[in-house]
């Protein structure tokens, strides 16, 4: 063993996490890989078990490893959908906490996806069309059944996103979408409003196709503008 490799500095878990990450960082070990054992870290670095599974730990946090109970922890391929679900659960929290939290949520939304919407229109090929067509159908089909109904409708402007060709659109779009589902209010899905969900899905795909980004920034504007009322606190949703 190098002895240079040895860590003496007060903060143990610390200084093995950023040695662990460099690895990680710089290619040493690859995506997919198991991670060293917790004895041959503690050897390798000259280190307590304490300071291996705190560093371990801190890497999981960041998104970098998995850990498995009973396994070797593993190396993960870092993407834009792996960073966005590091801020998952803070970001389902922090809806619930506070009713401004979720309009600013709805706002941040129609903003994010009124530009897809333009992007789509100049972008989208004819596959991209089919494919939303194809997801249209789908909802049309699930009318009655509001999990099926809501996971087609999600998948559908989450596909507008990822016409951009930019993969961090299309996890913000995943995302953004997960954490207002967690406050659609079941109550207002099924008064003929899902009847008024397809027509605007519909329109929108019209626009794409006629490759008109305003009149396709106006149709989605006026689609989420209308269904924002859907999504509610849980506190409304119970009164």
């Amino acid at each position: 063993m190098d002895v240079s490799e040895r860590i003496s500095k007060r903060k143990l878990s610390e200084e093995v996490f950023e040695r662990l990450k460099h690895m990680i960082v710089e290619g040493a070990m690859k995506p997919g890989s198991p991670m060293p054992s917790e004895r041959e870290l503690m050897t390798r670095f000259g280190v307590g078990r304490a300071a291996i599974r705190e560093a371990m730990q801190q890497l999981a946090n960041i998104g970098l490893i998995e850990i498995s109970h009973g396994e070797k922890a593993r190396v993960l391929e870092l993407t834009p959908q792996s960073l966005m679900r590091q801020v998952d659960e803070s970001a389902r929290i922090m809806l619930s906490l506070s009713h401004d939290s979720l309009e600013h949520l709805k706002s941040a939304r129609i903003f994010f996806e009124r530009g897809m919407a333009r992007a789509a229109a100049l972008k989208s090929t004819d596959e991209d069309l089919k494919q939303l067509r194809e997801t249209l159908e789908e909802q049309r089909r699930s009318l009655g059944d509001a999990e099926v109904f809501i996971a087609a409708d999600m998948r559908f402007h989450t596909r507008i996103a990822a016409i951009s060709g930019n993969p961090i659109y299309t996890a913000v779009s995943e995302a953004m979408l997960g954490w207002l589902k967690t406050y659609h209010g079941e109550m207002l899905i099924w008064t003929g409003k899902e009847e008024c969900t397809l027509a605007e899905h519909e329109e929108i795909i019209s626009h794409l196709a006629a490759k008109d980004p305003d009149a396709a920034e106006a149709a989605m504007v006026k689609h989420l503008e209308r269904s924002r009322a859907l999504y509610v606190s849980n506190r409304q949703a119970t009164r």
